[in-house]
Parts: structure tokens; sequence; C-alpha cells
């Protein structure tokens, strides 16, 4: 038995659509064709990553979303997108710096979750 890394990455939210929206409308990722029941699954690229409705048991209200969880997004230029999510309204948590993995920044996404940018 070999494990490979992940090949799957989802976060759970409360407002499926809204989430949806915002991963389309703010980062431009485009919904992939097919995708299980109470989920939208975007067609990235090399892991598909999702938002779902929460898994029986999961409380979304006890803290801040992902608390731990590194989750870093790859983009053309991270700059260029900092610029236009905080346009938007988009919370910034981290300011644009120079990383191990270029430009980099982290804005807090649907519900709270915290995500990284890098590239460019």
């Amino acid at each position: 038995m070999t494990v490979t890394g992940p090949d799957f990455i989802a976060l759970q939210v409360r407002d499926l659509e809204a989430a949806a929206a915002f991963f389309e409308e703010r980062l431009g990722l485009t919904r992939a064709p097919d995708a299980p029941p109470h989920a939208v699954v975007f067609a990235t690229e090399p892991v598909p990553f999702a938002v779902r409705e929460p898994l029986p048991g999961v409380d979304l209200d006890g803290g801040r979303p992902g608390l731990g969880v590194a989750l870093w997004f790859a983009a053309d230029d991270a700059q260029a997108l900092h610029d236009r999510l905080a346009a938007a309204g988009v919370p910034i948590a981290v300011p644009p710096q120079d990383g191990p993995f270029g430009r980099m920044f982290t804005f807090l996404g649907p519900e709270g979750y915290a995500i990284t940018a890098h590239g460019g």
C-alpha cells in the first residue's frame, strides 16, 4: 500500500451557494460538470477542490473554521489577486510578502476560512 498525497480537498460551509459564488466570482474558479449531492466541485488542477454542506455532526459554530489547517492556492499573479480581493472588501489576514513560493498573502474566504494565495 502506498499513499501518494491529497487528491481531493473540500471545505464544509453553511451557505453552499454563497461559498461557491465566492470562489467563482472572486477567484475565477470554474465548476466541474459533475459533483456529488450537497457539494460544488471546481475544475482545479492538480487536486480537485470543493465546497460542501457540513457532514452530520460537524459544528461550524465552534470557532474559526479550519483552524490549524493550511490551505494554499496557486495564482499566476498573487499581488494582482490581492489587489482585486482587497478592493472587493475581502478581509486580508496577512498582507502580501515575498515567501518561499513567490509573492503570497492570506485572505479570509467564505465563513472565515484562511486561504493563502501564492505565485507570480
